[in-house]
């Protein structure tokens, strides 16, 4: 098997990469593979528009997009949407798959939609909102409206790429580690108990100066080529996007710069980025809070996803297999989290509006898992290669377990999928004491289902405990 790594002919200009002359994707010599590439601006308005847990924006820093493809073969299309948003859950996760799929001509579990994460940006739950104008909850959770005319318009996006479809016939993989971006939010406090306090943003330097922790310090990159020409770059590391943020400035924060500064450096490539499973993965080791952090951590981020296309070697793209596996986890029963609990805490004024937003979350997840729904695990296998969306804030033990399922093969795990189960620890977690209020699903018994799913979304020939 030949490869062959990137080199000055893939840096094309947009200019250049506009006049080139591609094959057609059709006739009895068509390559068996085609990428449709497309964005769209996803942006709230300026000001009072609901961000994240009760807070609302008042300026727009940078704009927010959508990233995605659109890979064609013999068989239906697989669509991967990366979008800049906090969480999308449940009926609008639905929302936004069903309409991205009919876009694309395929079927709704074919379509991949993952959320960066940032904490300055929309985060959407249409039946948990409905619940907040049925009790008259303080403020608002999402705009609905807003959220299908986004939904609409990343919609048009696709549909108006398939126009122009890249003819591809090899695959590229590289790798390289992140400096000083990662730390785990797991520490031992001074008298030897666990906690997960280091956030984001950890102004105590005593808990700055402890280890990282476990990470994957890996940023991976698959890429697609046309012969010798690069086509499109997909990218993914853990960690959790924010440097400051909680006072509403609409941001795709140190991630969004960092994927500008590579689709400069490579304006004839597209390049998308994905978040790995980082639930309990933050820069809060290097970051305590300074506004100064944002473009160092954009800076550490670029050079890592620059280094891993360097290191970049291509081989035939031969196969391409889809797996989908329904995952269902048990629902939480702790106190407040009981199906009872979530209709008295919703309907309770006197309460304080944190609990009601919590119990309204978890009643719009636990609507659909007592109707039968499950979360799909679906996973693209390139052969030498493999991609798979894991739901909401799995820790990074999972995207670790997925890799060591498959050492023989390059594995690249995306989070913020269906966003619906909130955090997904481990069973040590859960052992050690680990009992966040942002998660929706039993634990440890989450551990259990997680990896079957990933045993069976990735074919991997092991034993799952």
């Amino acid at each position: 098997m030949t490869t062959h790594r990137p080199t000055r002919r893939d840096f094309l200009s947009s200019t250049a990469l506009a006049g080139l002359a591609l094959p057609s994707c059709g006739g009895p010599h068509a390559p068996a593979f085609s990428l449709s590439l497309f964005q769209a601006d996803v942006t709230p308005p300026a000001a009072g528009h609901p961000l994240l847990a009760y807070r609302v924006s008042r300026s727009i820093v940078d704009p927010l997009f959508v990233h995605g493809f659109v890979l064609h073969g013999p068989e239906q299309p697989i669509v991967l949407c990366a979008v800049d948003w906090c969480e999308i859950r449940n009926e609008s996760y639905e929302a936004w798959r069903a309409k991205l799929a009919a876009a694309a001509g395929t079927a709704k579990e074919r379509v991949l939609v993952t959320c960066l994460h940032q904490h300055d940006a929309p985060y959407t739950d249409r039946v948990a909102q409905s619940y907040f104008e049925k009790h008259d909850l303080p403020g608002a959770l999402c705009d609905v409206e807003f959220e299908d005319r986004m939904i609409e318009r990343v919609a048009s996006a696709v549909r108006e790429s398939l126009a122009d479809r890249r003819p591809i016939d090899r695959i590229g993989l590289g790798q390289a580690k992140a400096d000083r971006l990662a730390s785990s939010r797991r520490y031992l406090t001074e008298d030897g108990k666990v906690s997960w306090g280091r956030g984001s943003t950890t102004r105590d330097p005593a808990i700055r100066a402890l280890p990282e922790g476990l990470v994957d310090p890996y940023v991976k990159t698959i890429s697609f080529w046309s012969g010798e020409e690069a086509v499109a770059a997909l990218s993914c590391y853990a960690t959790h996007p924010m440097s400051y943020y909680g006072d509403g400035d609409i941001s795709a924060d140190f991630v969004g710069m960092a994927r500008l500064r590579r689709q400069q450096d490579t304006p004839g490539v597209k390049q998308i980025f994905v978040a790995g499973c980082s639930g309990d993965v933050t820069v809060g080791k290097y970051n305590d809070g300074s506004k100064a952090n944002r473009p160092i951590f954009a800076d550490r981020l670029h050079k890592a996803m620059a280094d891993a296309w360097n290191a970049t070697e291509t081989r035939p793209l031969e196969t391409v297999e889809f797996r989908n596996v329904l995952l269902r986890m048990e629902p939480r029963q702790s106190p407040g989290y009981r199906l009872e609990d979530y209709h008295k805490t919703i309907a309770d004024h006197a309460a304080e509006p944190r609990p009601r937003l919590t119990a309204a979350l978890g009643l719009s997840w636990r609507e659909r898992y007592d109707a039968g729904h499950a979360i799909d695990v679906p996973a693209i296998d390139f052969g030498p290669a493999q991609l798979v969306l894991m739901p909401a804030e799995s820790f990074v033990q999972y995207q670790l377990w997925a890799q060591e399922m498959r050492p023989d093969s390059f594995v690249m795990v995306m989070g913020y999928g269906e966003c619906a189960p909130g955090y997904i620890p481990s069973a040590k977690d859960a052992a050690e004491g680990y009992n966040d209020h942002y998660s929706w699903i039993a634990f440890p018994e989450c551990e259990h289902a997680m990896k079957t799913a990933l045993k069976n979304a990735l074919a991997a020939d092991t034993g799952t405990t």
